[in-house]
């Protein structure tokens, strides 16, 4: 594995620490919700109050097609936990937000979570890792450019 190129060992090592990650995380959510969810209620927690998104930008800044942003929302609608409405400046669109019940649930997740992130921060440096968040931060934003988003879906580079 040391003789492959560092970008390939990178991305290696994130796609294993990903998988790991969401396999913790998903088996502390409560019954029935996924990683898919929870995700989403996590991006919509960071709205303004009363502010709403449209299904078409969600699927866009989760990565993923339209009929599963649907399906993931019609879930998270039938607990409660976000609001669907008509989008007042498109009366066939739709905006999303969420309810009462999706903030208050993502406190009960995070203290789900608390014991397996306390032994993990038990063996990291807490130092070393916040010192790696700078540089993941721009690696996030480099592969959430449109024109990195282009080519993952086979399209040209964008200059």
């Amino acid at each position: 594995m040391s003789q492959l190129p560092v970008p390939i060992r990178f991305f290696n090592e994130i796609g294993i620490i990903e998988q790991l990650s969401r396999n913790l995380l998903e088996r502390h959510l409560p019954d029935g919700m996924t990683y898919a969810q929870v995700s989403l209620l996590m991006h919509l927690s960071h709205q303004a109050p009363g502010e709403a998104e449209t299904p078409v930008k969600l699927a866009s800044a989760m990565q993923v097609t339209k009929g599963a942003m649907t399906n993931t929302l019609q879930k998270l609608d039938a607990r409660g936990l976000i609001h669907i409405r008509p989008d007042p400046t498109d009366g066939r669109g739709k905006r999303v937000s969420l309810t009462e019940d999706g903030y208050a649930l993502l406190p009960t997740v995070f203290a789900r979570l608390q014991p397996a992130v306390a032994a993990f921060m038990a063996e990291i440096d807490g130092q070393q890792l916040a010192a790696l968040l700078p540089t993941l931060e721009a690696v996030r934003k480099v592969l959430d450019r449109d024109d990195f988003r282009a080519m993952a879906r086979g399209g040209e580079q964008s200059g």
